[in-house]
């Protein structure tokens, strides 16, 4: 069962898009049908099948994950005690939890089952540059 490790390096907070590098996985393997696992190994980015047409939408959730978990020098966000590596690590984390750091993905005659406008997206949660590590599992 192929396996192989993705690295991407992020600039703060955002969508970056994959789906490209998975394709290129599947092809390099010579994959026919099966399941694809995609985990990323960090706690404080997610992992999003998401629309990748329109840039408005990337933005959109930013903003949307930005109001509804804000940075801890909010007022908002007195009760948090997690603040050592500074305000956006514990609103990363939450973030994460409430997204997903592994999703999977039907694969037939090796060509990804995503709709036509889905891409894959790791949704970084910090403000600084991170490298992520992503692992991609086929599984027949």
């Amino acid at each position: 069962m192929p396996q192989t490790m993705i690295t991407l390096n992020t600039k703060g907070q955002g969508l970056y898009e994959f789906t490209d590098e998975v394709a290129a996985f599947l092809r390099s393997n010579q994959a026919d049908e099966g399941l694809l696992t995609v985990f990323v190994r960090h706690t404080s980015c997610s992992l999003i099948v998401q629309e990748n047409a329109d840039p408005d939408v990337r933005r959109d959730l930013k903003s949307f994950f930005a109001r509804l978990v804000p940075p801890t020098d909010d007022p908002s966000m007195r009760w948090v005690t997690h603040t050592m590596e500074g305000p956006d690590d514990m609103p990363a984390h939450i973030k994460a939890a409430l997204t997903a750091v592994s999703i999977g993905i039907p694969v037939r005659e090796g060509r990804l089952l995503l709709g036509t406008w889905q891409g894959i997206y790791l949704f970084e949660h910090r403000d600084r540059p991170h490298r992520r590590e992503i692992v991609l599992h086929l599984s027949a």
